[in-house]
């Protein structure tokens, strides 16, 4: 039987998570290759995991989408502890505060709420006279930060080492994949924003890179319904203020007014050393586009002429670091069932 390669588009960290995993259930005539047009040790705007702030808060709500992302969040979750214990991978689990002005009417159900939180470590909802003035809703639970580009280096590292290629490449179409090595019989599509899908769409995140350090991840939700953050990076990396999400604006240059908005918003709360200057000491000033897709992630494998499966996993949105895991475990289901790979343990 000759040898099959399969193929993984995308080194972002749904791609290169999806790639470790199915890594681990080939069978000895099968081998795999990365193509993307970013890798790890490249910058751009396009390429939107290492800019990734890369924490959990847990989103709420009832329907179908989000009960789904919930259920990849968890298993997420549960495999970043034991990721936690090999410091060269950049996680740390911390606590992670919500403080919430004018809470959405999902955060006030008990069961979307319990859906959402309910497997997180040391979760609790605040008492009232824990919550700061004009707060009407806070969490505590135990949370993870990831530092974004060392972990997504750390994964296509282990992908190299347990025999897997990459490669720097720019495809036009999804059928070219299938040409890049002689006998490819399965693509899967962690593209980002996939190929000409019009459900895709970029939500523009303009965040900043800040030295100072802090202990904790604390989400704040303004009256008017903004949100503000800040996020520490594991190994001195830093703390990520942070932000915004921008629909359809596809401006790379980082805004000033933007940058003094969200420091402004975020010195109100951030939890400076006493007796500090309470200002923000900025390393850089951070713009990416997040892929998003109306409708949530598409993950579903579409067979093709001639035997070959195609296995789409992308759009996720800001929540690629959340969702990897699950993300992952889902297509390596899909391409079990579809024959691909011939072990099923832990899928």
């Amino acid at each position: 039987m000759s040898n099959e390669t399969i193929v993984v588009i995308g080194a972002g960290v749904i791609g290169l998570t999806t790639a470790l995993h199915i890594q681990q259930h080939l069978s000895k005539n099968q081998s795999l290759l990365v193509i993307a047009r970013d890798l790890p040790q490249h910058t751009s705007i396009d390429y939107a995991s290492p800019w990734a702030g890369a924490h959990y808060r847990p989103i709420p709500g009832t329907s179908a989408q989000l009960k789904k992302e919930a259920n990849q969040a968890r298993r997420t979750y549960e495999d970043f502890k034991t990721l936690a214990e090999d410091p060269e991978a950049g996680i740390k689990f911390i606590e992670g505060i919500e403080h919430l002005e004018a809470p959405p009417a999902d955060y006030l159900d008990t069961e979307a709420v319990k859906i959402a939180y309910g497997h997180l470590d040391n979760f609790r909802i605040l008492d009232k006279a824990e919550l700061p003035t004009g707060v009407k809703w806070g969490v505590k639970y135990k949370t993870y930060v990831v530092n974004s580009p060392v972990y997504c280096a750390y994964l296509l590292r282990k992908i190299i080492f347990n025999g897997g290629k990459a490669r720097e490449y720019t495809l036009k179409s999804l059928e070219e994949a299938f040409t890049l090595e002689h006998n490819v019989k399965t693509v899967v599509n962690c593209s980002g924003m996939g190929f000409g899908d019009s459900k895709s769409f970029v939500i523009r995140g303009q965040t900043c890179l800040v030295k100072n350090p802090c202990d904790l991840t604390l989400t704040r939700q303004k009256s008017d319904g903004s949100w503000s953050f800040c996020i520490p990076r594991p190994l001195n990396g830093g703390t990520v203020i942070g932000g915004t999400k921008q629909i359809n604006d596809w401006d790379p240059n980082p805004s000033m007014e933007t940058r003094n908005k969200v420091l402004d918003n975020a010195a109100k709360w951030f939890p400076f050393p006493s007796g500090s200057k309470r200002e923000f000491d900025v390393v850089r000033d951070i713009v990416g586009r997040r892929p998003a897709r109306d409708g949530g992630m598409r993950v579903e494998a579409e067979k093709m002429d001639g035997g070959r499966v195609l296995v789409h996993a992308y759009g996720a949105g800001g929540r690629g670091f959340e969702l990897s895991r699950g993300v992952a475990e889902d297509v390596g289901v899909l391409m079990f069932e579809n024959g691909v790979l011939r072990e099923s343990a832990s899928l």
